[in-house]
Formats: structure tokens, C-alpha cells, sequence
């Protein structure tokens, strides 16, 4: 049976039935191996959040130990716990320690990473430490979250809001959980799942047997147990005790549980104090057994199985989880609990007694109640345990397996490369008779953003390419481009216009200089591949009116462009001096840029690394072999082979450069990634490859070729061979719906340079396979 995520009556609620039909047995799982990375509290550390992980842990391992778990607790610098069984201890104050864990998770290779998050977990400003770490981490990400406030702060609400940007799964434990989260933090509803805090399985109605094992025969049992601190309420329940007492004398109330660690170091004791002085002043001290202890699970449970009434008095109503509230529920607990978010749910239609919160006159009617009525009180705990059935850690443990499998779906893309080109007719598509238009909607053009040199460019070397076109739709749309790109330039300011409103006025006088770049580049690469030789003799004008004026730009990328547009010129002139003089610029910028920027462990351009990485390198390969300067090939091969490692992850699947690092220094994120990564990484791999033979370029261009197929940090497919579109690249959450012109282009180039790339090695070959791996030689 399907899960239904919500009621049709309540928009962002959930029905009780609903929720725990995740549970059918009809439901069946595909139980492939997985393995995941699983971050939070752990045990020796005493609190409710190490506990939850600690359960999560070994029930999985239990039902399902096909999924590994790597540990990684939270912990505090010097807190001297002694971890048994954990990857990875994390500092949570420490940042760096954060960004460590994340690097070394990445390099593990782990299917999902699973997170527990509470506010007070995670070191900073209401632990906004976790954000930064969430970045930094290329698997999937599966949340769950403890708390989900009403009415956060400003700073809990973005914290909170971030972490729901980055997640591919978030489980929660109640509906209301679930309702604020899509409604007040803008979660997709079908990546919110929610599931029951798991409990025990134990036999019903075996109150007398330990009762007598703790020697409380004959006694009425109250209990509350969990670390102690005042937002349990407790004193309301100990001024209760009066009333309760004077009509049962034989009741006892047994408070299990230590004083929270975080209490003890602001205050000590104090509280536990004021509780044994307000019991003393009232005269019923000799009806309350302490027990100061964090107990153990399996004797937690005796205990808890010797009680009568479990009292969950806590005043504060939006607590979205209490484990101690499922454990009492799954053993067959009569309760009577302040309608905090979780009791609200959990003792629904009669399961346990709701009472207002800060009274203990509504705490001594309901105990009472329960006490004068035995047979009342044995169908209330006859319901609660067949509630509880429902929350059992196998029930637990299946839904839990489920987020997994959900949140990293193993994807297969095609083995063999397709042996034809995408359908041109999504470019074309995107196209008027202006030009191509940047951005859309889904798979719909979105006018208000016009147009940019940048992608009509791009579009116009395309047309050199596509010889799938009916040779006059091809001439066409060609001539559509390169009259974009003509009226581009600006010949009062020496460089091209970029971007123009759909009304065809332009935005600018100058554009970008990395547009300008990209433009030289376009004409050079229609002289020397356009079939049209009218077209050809256009570009070969306007290279020649623009070349002196853009072949001294600043930008990395922009010399890396009109690099190579001048080494499509010199490979049908090799006598252009103005295009011999932009390759040594070129070449000689680049090698200044690599001298002064790298050092042992980054052998790069820059500081940082932006988009188009791999057009660095590729500039460099493509002006050594025109020059026969071997300085410039070993350089641009070298950075080349330094940058394909930097974009490949443990798993040897294309990882492109994250958006988020183009402003972080020596060092980048995985997210979001983008086709033109790809299509760079494949069309510098092609020029290396020609440079030398070596295989490690085709297997690259490979694994780049295929992140477009699915095989990607997302098992996320961008690129459609029938239609020619492709998605804008993989987020936390997977694929960017939107089909924009940069992404559909980069498709359709990576398949040309694949096939380019294939070609070339069946025809070293001799014959259909692979060349034999040999040493690398420059060819």
C-alpha cells in the first residue's frame, strides 16, 4: 500500500492511520547494500539525542545489516568519553573539525549521511555550525529533526530553513512536525516522512512481576523517568502528591533519571534540590523514591515495567518528540501527560489522559481517576500497548531502511556511448529570430530574461558541429546566431556587448570580459568547422576587426577563450600574426598566473576555482601544440590532470565543482554542479587526449559524459538523447527542473567531443576498442 504523506482534509497534516501505513507488509523494500554516514550524540554521552542515534544504529543493524553505518559522534573538546565503534569524533565547537568530518565522509564513499539535529547540538550562535558542515557534504543528506519550533528566533528559522534546502529526506516524529515544516520553512512535502520514535517490544501486563523484583508489592506506581531539568515540570506533579496520597496511600512515585549534564555544570544540583524541599514541605516525601541515575536501556525498561501511571508533566507544548513518552506508550503505560505536540499524537482517541499544562489539581483528578477505576486504567494500558505496536523497533527499523533507499537511489545509466547526437531541435527550440534566449521555465523559454553573447555564441559553434540538420535549417539558424554575435560588438567601446532585453535593446555598452573571450572564440572556431564558406568569410571579417582590440583581456577565462579562438584561426592560417602574438599572450599570462598561484598541494591558476575550470588547462594544451612549446603542453596537462582529480570522487564519478566555492580560496563545495563543468572537463580531456594518448583522459571524459546520464552524486539524469534538453545541473536535492540554453548546449558539445574522442581512438586503435594503456607520449 502507498504512504499517504498528508490527509485530503488538512493540507499540511497528516492522519495518524495514514502515517503508519508506511508499515504495510505489502510494501516491499528493494534491500540492496547501502552505506551511510550517521552524525549525532552517541552514547557514553547522557542525553535523549544519543540515545535516539545509539537505537537508530543497532536497529538497523538488527533488520537490516546489509546497511553499514559509520558512526560520528558530536562531543565536546575535553570531555574525556571514551567512543566505542565510531568513525570519526567531531569537535562541535570546532569548525574545522566539522570540515575535516565532511571531507572525510566525502571520501568514504557513503551512500547517504543521516544527521540528528536539535538547536543545541551543534556549536555557534544556536548551532549554526551545522550549516556550513551541510555544505561541505556531496551525499545525500537524510535529517532528522527533533525540534521543529513554532516560533523560532530569526536566526533558528534560517538555520533550519538552510538545512531543508539541502536535504534529500527529512523524517520527523509527529504531524505537526511535519505541517510546520512545509507551511513556516518551505519543505517539499514529498521529502518530509513521518515516522514514530521507535520503542521496545515486550510483553504486556507484567506489572506485579517487577514490581516484585524492585520490591514494590503492594504499591501504586507513578513514575516519570529521563534527565531531569525544569522544563520537565516535575514540581507540578510533586504538589500533586498531596491529593493523590490522600486517597491512595499506598502510591509511590518514582523519578528515574540523573540531572542533565548541561544543568549540572550551571547549577548542580539545584534543581533536583528544590523538588526534595518542596516534597519535604509538603509532607510527602516518603512517597517519592529517587533514582539519580542515566540507566541503561534494558534496566530503564525493568523499571518501567513495574509502573502503574507514567506522568509526563512538561509545561512546554511545542517538545515535537519525548522517547520516554513512546517507550511508556510501547509497554503498555496508562499516561497522563500535558498536549505537547508528541502526547497530542500519540495518545490520540483515548490512548492516554491529556491534562493542561502547570496544574497539578488536573495532575491529582486524572491519577486519581485511574487509581479509583482499575478497569479503566487496564483498557487505557490495553490501548496504549496496542498503539505502541505500531512504534516497535522493527516497524522502526523498516521505515528507517526506507528513508535510506529513498534518499540514494542507485541509478544505471546506459553502458554502451550513444552513437547519435541529442535532437538538435531543443536548441532550436529555445531559439527566435533574435537569438537564443538564456533561461526557462521547466522545459518553457522565459522571455524576461532575454538573451546573452555568451549562449549565442556558444549556439552559433554548435551549428559548426551539428550535421544532423537539414543543411538549410542549419544555414538558418547559423546565420540567426552570428547576427547576434555582429551586432554584439560595439565598435565605439572595442569590446561586445553581453546581455539584451527580449525587446532586442541592449542591457550595456561593454559586456563581461570573459563574453568578450567567448566571442573571438566562436568566430575562430566558425572559420576553420563552419560548412557555410560564406559564413566562414564573415567571421574571418569581424576576427580580424576584433582580434587586436580582445586579445590583451584580464580575466583567466577570457585569454583562455580567445586562446583557443586563436588556435582555431592558426589551424586554417598559420601565418595570422595577430592571432601567433593573442597565443603568446595567452600562453605567457597563464604561465604567470600558474607561477604565482599554486603551491604543493594546489596546482592551479588561482586561489579559488570558478566555472570553466578546465578551460585553463586546455588553453595551454591547445598553444603548446600550435607553438611547439612544451613548456606551456606540460604545464596545461599537468593542471589539467590536477583539476580531473579535484572533480572526481571516491567512487570515480565526474564530481564538478560546486557554484557555492567560486569564493572560497583553496578550497570548494560539491553543490550545485553544472553542465559547463562537464562539457569542459570532456572537451580539454579530448584536446589532452590528441596531445598524447594516454587513456586517463577518455576514461575522464567518460565519467564526465556519463554524470550527464545519472551517474552522479544524485542519481540524477540532466540529459535527454530524444529531446536534446538537459536539466541545469544537480543540487542537494537533485536535479535543477529548468532546461536553460548554458545547460542544453554543453549536452549537445559533450556528446560532439565524446564522439570526437571515440573516433579518434578506434582509428589509433586500428580496430573498435581501446588503445593498450601505454606510457604517455606527446603526439
Amino acid at each position: 500500500m502507498a504512504h499517504m504523506p498528508f490527509s485530503q482534509d488538512h493540507e499540511f497534516g497528516c492522519e495518524v492511520a495514514e502515517v503508519h501505513s508506511i508499515f504495510e507488509a505489502s510494501d516491499t523494500l528493494s534491500r540492496s547494500p547501502r552505506h551511510i554516514a550517521l552524525i549525532g550524540n552517541f552514547p557514553p554521552l547522557k542525553c535523549g539525542i544519543a540515545t535516539f542515534t545509539s537505537d537508530l544504529y543497532e536497529q538497523l543493524g538488527v533488520f537490516f545489516p546489509e546497511i553499514r553505518v559509520d558512526l560520528h559522534a558530536l562531543d565536546e573538546r575535553g570531555s574525556g568519553l571514551e567512543y566505542n565503534g565510531i568513525a570519526h569524533r567531531i569537535d562541535r565547537a570546532d569548525s574545522e573539525s566539522f570540515a575535516r568530518c565532511a571531507k572525510r565522509i566525502n571520501a568514504s564513499a557513503v551512500d547517504a549521511v543521516w544527521l540528528q539535529h536539535e538547536y543545541g547540538i551543534f556549536g555557534g550562535a544556536d548551532g549554526d555550525l551545522v550549516c556550513a558542515f551541510v555544505d561541505r557534504l556531496a551525499p545525500p543528506l537524510i535529517l532528522t529533526l527533533h525540534t521543529v519550533l513554532s516560533e523560532p528566533s530569526d536566526r533558528q528559522r534560517k538555520i533550519l530553513r538552510h538545512l531543508v534546502t539541502r536535504a534529500s529526506r527529512i523524517m520527523v516524529m509527529s504531524c505537526e512536525a511535519r505541517r510546520l515544516l512545509l507551511s513556516e520553512y518551505g519543505a517539499p512535502g514529498q521529502i518530509v516522512e513521518v515516522i514514530d520514535h521507535g520503542a521496545p517490544d515486550r510483553p504486556f501486563g507484567r506489572q506485579m512481576e517487577f514490581k516484585e523484583r524492585l520490591d514494590l508489592g503492594g504499591r501504586k506506581v507513578l513514575m516519570t523517568f529521563g534527565l531531569l531539568g525544569p522544563g520537565k515540570g516535575l514540581e507540578h506533579a510533586v504538589r500533586a502528591l498531596p491529593a493523590i496520597v490522600e486517597q491512595h496511600p499506598d502510591v509511590l512515585y518514582r523519578i528515574v533519571g540523573a540531572t542533565h549534564p548541561n544543568l549540572v555544570a550551571l547549577e548542580g544540583e539545584r534543581y533536583r534540590e528544590s523538588l526534595e524541599k518542596l516534597a519535604k514541605d509538603l509532607n510527602v516525601a516518603a512517597h517519592i523514591a529517587w533514582d539519580n541515575r542515566f540507566l541503561e536501556t534494558g534496566e530503564l525498561l525493568d523499571q518501567l515495567e513495574a509502573c502503574d501511571i507514567y506522568l509526563t508533566p512538561y509545561p512546554g507544548l511545542q517538545q515535537a518528540v519525548s522517547g520516554t513518552l513512546s517507550y511508556a506508550v510501547a509497554l503498555g503505560k496508562a499516561v497522563v501527560s500535558t498536549p505537547y505536540v508528541h502526547a497530542r499524537e500519540l495518545l490520540a482517541d483515548h490512548v492516554g489522559e491529556l491534562i493542561e499544562p502547570s496544574s497539578s489539581s488536573a495532575i491529582a483528578t486524572a491519577v486519581n481517576a485511574l487509581l479509583d477505576d482499575p478497569g479503566a486504567m487496564a483498557a487505557m494500558q490495553r490501548r496504549a500497548y496496542l498503539r505502541g505496536r505500531e512504534t516497535i523497533w522493527p516497524r522502526f527499523a523498516d521505515a528507517s531502511a526506507r528513508l535510506v533507499w529513498q534518499a540514494a537511489p542507485r541509478h544505471v545509466p546506459p553502458a554502451e556511448l550513444p552513437d547519435k547526437a541529442p535532437e538538435v531541435q531543443a536548441v532550436l527550440a529555445m531559439s527566435d529570430g533574435t537569438g537564443m534566449l538564456q533561461h526557462s521555465i521547466g522545459i518553457v523559454p522565459d522571455r524576461r530574461h532575454g538573451y546573452c553573447l555568451d549562449d549565442n555564441a556558444r549556439a552559433l559553434m554548435l551549428m559548426n558541429l551539428a550535421d544532423t540538420l537539414d543543411p538549410y535549417e542549419r544555414s538558418r539558424t547559423s546565420l540567426i546566431y552570428a547576427a547576434f554575435v555582429q551586432s554584439a560588438w560595439n565598435p565605439i567601446q572595442g569590446r561586445f556587448r553581453n546581455f539584451m532585453n527580449f525587446d532586442r535593446s541592449w542591457c550595456e555598452e561593454e559586456g563581461s570580459e570573459d563574453s568578450n573571450g567567448r566571442a573571438l572564440w566562436a568566430l575562430g572556431h566558425t572559420i576553420r568547422r563552419s560548412q557555410d564558406e560564406g559564413l566562414a568569410l564573415w567571421a574571418r571579417h569581424l576576427y580580424d576587426e576584433v582580434i587586436t582590440a580582445v586579445s590583451n583581456l584580464q580575466s583567466p577565462r577570457a585569454a583562455a577563450f580567445v586562446t583557443l579562438g586563436a588556435c582555431e584561426m592558426l589551424a586554417v592560417d598559420r601565418e595570422h600574426d595577430r592571432s601567433h602574438e593573442a597565443v603568446s599572450h595567452g600562453g605567457e599570462f597563464l604561465m604567470r598566473l600558474l607561477g604565482g598561484a599554486r603551491r604543493p598541494d594546489w596546482a592551479w591558476f588561482e586561489a579559488v576555482l570558478g566555472y570553466d575550470n578546465p578551460r585553463l588547462s586546455q588553453a595551454l594544451v591547445e598553444a603548446g601544440r600550435v607553438t611547439g612549446n612544451r613548456q606551456w603542453l606540460e604545464a596545461g596537462l599537468e593542471t589539467l590532470e590536477w583539476i580531473c582529480h579535484q572533480q572526481t570522487s571516491t567512487r570515480r564519478q565526474f564530481r564538478p565543482i560546486g557554484s557555492e566555492s567560486f569564493h572560497r580560496e583553496h578550497d570548494y563545495l560539491p553543490f550545485d554542479q553544472q553542465p559547463l563543468e562537464a562539457q569542459a572537463s570532456i572537451e580539454a580531456a579530448n584536446s589532452a587526449w590528441r596531445a598524447t594518448s594516454r587513456p586517463f583522459w577518455r576514461e575522464h571524459a567518460i565519467a564526465a559524459w556519463r554524470w550527464f546520464l545519472g551517474e552522479n552524486d544524485r542519481n540524477a539524469v540532466l540529459g535527454d538523447l530524444i529531446s536534446g534538453r538537459c536539466k541545469d545541473g544537480v543540487t542537494p536535492r537533485g536535479a535543477n527542473a529548468n532546461c536553460g540554453a548554458e545547460s542544453i548546449l554543453a549536452f549537445q558539445f559533450s556528446h560532439y567531443a565524446i564522439m570526437d574522442m571515440v573516433t579518434s581512438s578506434n582509428a589509433r586503435s586500428g580496430e573498435g576498442g581501446l588503445i593498450e594503456p601505454a606510457r604517455e607520449r606527446l603526439v
